[in-house]
């Protein structure tokens, strides 16, 4: 019998390579605990003009989470970003940009794991 892994990610924090958000909003990971919305813009306003930069925070500590979102007011500018900024390093560490996708609320998203080796029963 062949089994299906799944994961359930949160409904806030969706993001893929795959798709493409028609909002101009990416999803920016790998942030330093030093980086802020200030830097942030700075570093990806070279690319077109962003609307709005968020970084996500812990509740508890206020420390930074490591990732947050940059928006532009074009998806053209932020393709442009997404191509020039995947992997390159800001304040020392390699950022992991994606297109966000839209929030869902209530949903539980489920993806499927795909494993680079055949499924075997057990």
């Amino acid at each position: 019998m062949r089994r299906l892994a799944h994961f359930v990610f949160h409904p806030s924090f969706y993001c893929t390579s795959s798709r493409q958000s028609s909002n101009g909003k990416l999803f920016v990971g790998g942030l330093s605990w030093y980086v802020d919305e200030k830097s942030l813009k700075e570093a990806f306003s070279s690319f077109g003009e962003v609307t709005e930069v968020r970084i996500m925070y812990d509740k508890n500590t206020g420390r930074s989470r490591g990732f947050g979102f940059v928006y532009f007011s074009s998806e053209h500018h932020a393709k442009s970003a997404k191509d020039a900024m995947d992997g390159k390093a800001l304040l020392g560490r390699p950022l992991r940009i994606s297109f966000a996708l839209d929030k869902v609320r209530g949903v539980p998203v489920v993806v499927p794991r795909v494993s680079s080796f055949g499924d075997s029963s057990s």
